[in-house]
């Protein structure tokens, strides 16, 4: 029994570990700038085909490669996605802060294109976002860089996006007539993908009787160096003077010249790289596919606001507790713990399912709001001006 109730509680804080690291970039976002990123699991989900492309690309090259590929991943997981939370900062962010119900609104409907691109995405698809971005913003570029331009500049805008839209679409369908299946299937469909983990990582430990996974052990590992990282970032960098600033007093800050966009743009595409590690960590946990980061963000989001927004402390409790708790009551250990108790026993039981086991969860964390609506570790000081 104790046996089984130790190798439960590892296992839920493995995957509270996992929720750790996106509640971290999620925290920084949702502490500095007042963003509900409804696009963060998303995120995560590219780092977590991120992870599957690199081990494929490894694998190929087999041996040495396929050995230490997890490592490859984790860089570019954490480049990639935040190079597309910087365009997403960029493109669709910045026009909506001080708003946040159409903030949200806006990153769910980016969450809802990302997942659909996952799906569909193929070398026509790619090559016609690539051709389409190079004519519209070299056009615009072009255009803006004319001064004698003012009164036409909206209708110029206009007819660079017809001609790039119609130039892409010709280009596509060019494309798609000449190579036809060559170009037009998509890379991975609406199907899960499995991700093998290295050969180092499939082994275990065992610790008076409790089975270690070394994947589990080493997502723990992964999770510690983030936070440490991103507490000397925060702590002992300038850019983290500066953002811890911003977070204080956005108006003050720019009054002393610190540059607010720019702190805003870095936050954010560090946010959304810390999400594309947390993929990388989850493609070692089970299969990968494009609603992997649905099942994460509703948690994700729980992690932030029980503990505290922009709380590291509290946001590292609160990610162990929930990740613990939805394994214990999902897993059915602590309805085996409680046997003797019926009425609880009974009570776990009817929750001892991974959907049922969120639900309890959800309940529980609804009360303790109710109590403290803050969270655990309620920000002090000035509010944050957004």
């Amino acid at each position: 029994m104790l046996t089984g109730f130790l190798d439960a509680v590892f296992n839920g804080i493995s995957i509270g570990a996992v929720l750790l690291i996106a509640a971290l970039g999620l925290a920084i976002i949702f502490g500095l700038m007042g963003v509900i990123n409804m696009a963060h699991g998303e995120l995560m989900m590219f780092g977590a085909y991120a992870t599957f492309v690199v081990q494929n690309g490894c694998k190929q090259l087999g041996g040495f490669w396929f050995e230490i590929y997890i490592f490859l991943a984790l860089i570019i997981a954490f480049v990639f996605t935040a190079g597309v939370g910087l365009i997403l900062e960029k493109v669709v962010i910045r026009y909506l802060y001080g708003r946040p119900l159409e903030t949200l609104l806006a990153t769910w409907g980016v969450s809802l294109i990302f997942q659909q691109f996952v799906r569909s995405v193929n070398w026509v698809l790619v090559i016609g976002i690539v051709l389409f971005s190079l004519l519209f913003f070299g056009g615009t570029k072009v255009l803006n860089s004319q001064t004698n331009v003012e009164r036409v500049r909206k209708w110029g805008v206009a007819v660079i996006l017809l001609l790039s839209g119609g130039v892409t679409l010709a280009v596509s369908n060019v494309f798609s007539q000449t190579y036809q299946l060559a170009v037009t299937q998509p890379w991975f469909g609406a199907q899960n993908v499995d991700v093998t983990a290295p050969s180092w990582l499939q082994a275990g430990i065992s610790l008076g009787g409790v089975q270690l996974p070394f994947a589990r052990l080493f997502i723990i590992t992964l999770t510690i160096i983030c936070v440490l990282g991103i507490y000397l970032f925060l702590q002992r960098s300038n850019w983290g003077l500066r953002i811890r600033a911003v977070t204080q007093n956005r108006s003050m800050s720019a009054c002393l010249g610190i540059p607010t966009q720019k702190v805003d743009a870095i936050t954010f595409a560090l946010g959304s790289g810390l999400a594309g590690v947390a993929g990388c960590a989850i493609s070692l946990l089970g299969s990968v596919g494009p609603n992997t980061g649905q099942n994460y963000i509703i948690d994700t989001f729980m992690v932030v606001v029980v503990g505290g927004v922009g709380n590291l402390v509290g946001t590292i409790v609160a990610a162990l507790g929930i990740g613990t708790a939805n394994f214990l009551i999902g897993s059915g250990t602590l309805s085996l713990l409680f046997t003797p108790v019926k009425p609880l026993a009974d009570l776990f039981s009817f929750f001892a399912t991974t959907s049922m086991a969120k639900v309890m969860v959800f309940a529980l964390i609804i009360t303790f709001l109710q109590w403290k609506p803050a969270g655990i570790f309620p920000q002090k000081g000035r509010t944050v001006d957004v």
